[in-house]
């Protein structure tokens, strides 16, 4: 018996592996692991390529459910992200985006929208302690913003500048996300 389990360790790892995964209570730890493990600072649009925002007819709801004009981020520098608690990428972002929005959170306008119910997001946010600033999506954002993979965040200059679109988990507290902030910050 020893000798089978020193000569098949590694299947039997990997089959107590994907029973693990297969388990709701360990899925999605294991997979926010993942996807913290593999993510990469997100990819810049140089400048001469980037699309400009023409559309900031967008309202959302705030967490107090108060309506929330798109047009009020219009001339600022913004990071808009699409996520939900559901999806273990989004999760896997969030500690960066908390860092990255306790550094610059009173210079950039940090926009996190979602779709789910309040009590959901509310109850998520409580228990990681995360305060970031959750808007709350009824209507289809503009045509420039359309995405259908979560998460997808957008970072854009004070002239509307798409600087960022990426889809999937990335590291957004690196240096490169922080260089690119201030020199936007500066334009």
């Amino acid at each position: 018996m020893k000798k089978f389990f020193v000569k098949n360790w590694s299947n039997i790892l990997f089959v107590l592996f994907l029973a693990l995964l297969i388990i709701p209570q360990t899925r999605m730890p294991i997979m926010v692991t993942v996807q913290r493990l593999i993510s990469f600072s997100p990819s810049t649009t140089s400048e001469n390529k980037r699309e400009i925002l023409n559309d900031y007819d967008w309202m959302l709801m705030t967490f107090e459910e108060t309506p929330y004009s798109f047009q009020l981020v219009k001339d600022k520098v913004v990071v808009l992200n699409f996520w939900a608690t559901w999806c273990p990428p989004c999760v896997a972002e969030i500690p960066s985006f908390q860092k990255l929005y306790d550094g610059y959170g009173s210079k950039v306008e940090f926009l996190f929208v979602t779709s789910e119910e309040k009590e959901r997001v509310d109850t998520f946010m409580q228990k990681h302690g995360y305060d970031l600033l959750i808007y709350f999506q009824r209507y289809a954002a503009p045509k420039q913003l359309e995405s259908r993979a979560l998460p997808t965040t957008f970072v854009i200059s004070k002239e509307g500048a798409i600087a960022i679109k990426e889809t999937g988990v990335a590291d957004w507290n690196s240096k490169k996300v922080r260089n690119l902030l201030d020199d936007l910050l500066d334009e």
